[in-house]
C-alpha cells in the first residue's frame, strides 16, 4: 500500500502538487486556528475556487425536511428534465461535521444529477459545535425517512433511492445504509467519496499523509473535537461504521447492506480505512466497486477545474448510479 511510501509527496500528480503549492503560497490561516464560525465562512469562501462551473438543470428546488425534534433542515433538489419520475440520490456534504453546506457542494450535486440522469437531494444536516454527535446521524436518517414519504409528491421514484456523501457525509451515508438495511428499506446504492470509517486515526495512511496533503491531522482533530461529546463517542458505530460498536458492545455486521461504490484519494489520511471498509463489506457478501484515484488528496472531487481525476470520479460515480438505478 502506498501509505508506507518513503517520500509521499512524490506520489502526487504534477497538477495536484501545483494546487497544493498555490494553496500554501496563498498563506491562509489554517482552519484549525479559526473559531468554528470563522471556519464555516472560510470554507464557504474557498469551496468554489477550483470547482467546475455549476451545470444548468431544468429543476432546482429549495425544500425543508422536518427532523424528529421539529427542526426544519434546508435541502435542495437538483434534477434534469424528465417525463417520468426520476430515481434520486440523497446526498450528505463533507466538512468534518463542522463546515460545509448544500451551497459548497452544489456544483458536484448538479453534475451528478446531469451525468446520472437522476435527481439529487442535498441536505443541510445540522453541524457542530452547536449540534454534537449523534445529531447529524439522526438528521441523515430523518431525511431518508422524509424522502421516502414525499418522493411521489416531488415527482421522484421512491422505489429507487441511493444515499451518498463525501468525507463526513460519506460516514453519514454509510451509517444510513446500515440503518436502512435494519429497517428493511431497500436502497439502490451507497455512494461514498473518501468516507471516514474508523473511530481512531491510527492506520498507516493517517501517519503518512498527516501533514502537507490538504486534510491534515490537526484538521481532523479539530473537527472531531467539535463534533464528539466524549472520547467514548469514537467507539460508537454511528461515528465509526468500520470498527465502532453498538450499545451491546458488538461490531455491526454488514450482511445484506446496500451495494457500494467507493471512491478514494490515494494521498489521503482516510485511504486505509476506506479500503478496510470496502473489504469488510465484501467479506459480508456486499457488492463493492472500489476506485482509488492515484496522486490526489482528500477533497479532490471539488477541484474539477485543475484536477482531471475530479471529473473522472464524477463520471465513475454517475455510471455506478445509472447502473444501480436500472
Amino acid at each position: 500500500m502506498s501509505s508506507h511510501h518513503q517520500n509521499p509527496r512524490a506520489l502526487l500528480t504534477p497538477a495536484m502538487r501545483g494546487v497544493l503549492d498555490r494553496i500554501e503560497r496563498a498563506g491562509h490561516v489554517p482552519m484549525h486556528a479559526l473559531s468554528p464560525a470563522q471556519a464555516k465562512l472560510a470554507y464557504a469562501a474557498g469551496a468554489g475556487v477550483l470547482d467546475i462551473a455549476a451545470h444548468k438543470l431544468d429543476r432546482v428546488e429549495d425544500l425543508q425536511i422536518m427532523a424528529r425534534d421539529g427542526s426544519a433542515m434546508p435541502a435542495r433538489l437538483f434534477a434534469p428534465a424528465s417525463e417520468t419520475p426520476l430515481p434520486v440520490l440523497l446526498y450528505f456534504h463533507g466538512g468534518g461535521f463542522t463546515v460545509g453546506s448544500v451551497a459548497t457542494h452544489e456544483p458536484l450535486c448538479r453534475h451528478l444529477a446531469h451525468l446520472a440522469h437522476c435527481a439529487v437531494l442535498s441536505v443541510d444536516y445540522r453541524l457542530a459545535p452547536e449540534w454534537k454527535f449523534p445529531t447529524a446521524v439522526l438528521d441523515a436518517w430523518d431525511s431518508l425517512s422524509w424522502l421516502r414519504e414525499h418522493a411521489g409528491r416531488l415527482g421522484l421514484d421512491g422505489s429507487r433511492i441511493a444515499v451518498g456523501g463525501d468525507s463526513a457525509g460519506g460516514t453519514l451515508a454509510a451509517v444510513t445504509a446500515i440503518e436502512a438495511r435494519d429497517a428493511g428499506w431497500p436502497l439502490a446504492l451507497q455512494l461514498l467519496f473518501y468516507p471516514g470509517c474508523a473511530g481512531h486515526q491510527n492506520t498507516p495512511s493517517h501517519k503518512t499523509f498527516a501533514t502537507g496533503f490538504l486534510l491534515e491531522e490537526a484538521h481532523i482533530s479539530y473537527f472531531f473535537n467539535h463534533y464528539l461529546r466524549t472520547p467514548q463517542d469514537r467507539n460508537d458505530w454511528r461515528f465509526a461504521p468500520l470498527d465502532g460498536v453498538d450499545a451491546q458492545g458488538q461490531v455491526r455486521e454488514l450482511d445484506g447492506a446496500t451495494p457500494a461504490w467507493i471512491g478514494l484519494a490515494e494521498c489521503d489520511p482516510l485511504t486505509d480505512e476506506g479500503i478496510l471498509y470496502a473489504d469488510r463489506l465484501r467479506m459480508a457478501g456486499v457488492p463493492v466497486d472500489l476506485e482509488i484515484y492515484a496522486g490526489v488528496v482528500h477533497g479532490f472531487i471539488q477541484f474539477g477545474r485543475a484536477i482531471p481525476q475530479a471529473l473522472q470520479s464524477h463520471n465513475d460515480a454517475a455510471r455506478a448510479l445509472r447502473h444501480a438505478f436500472e
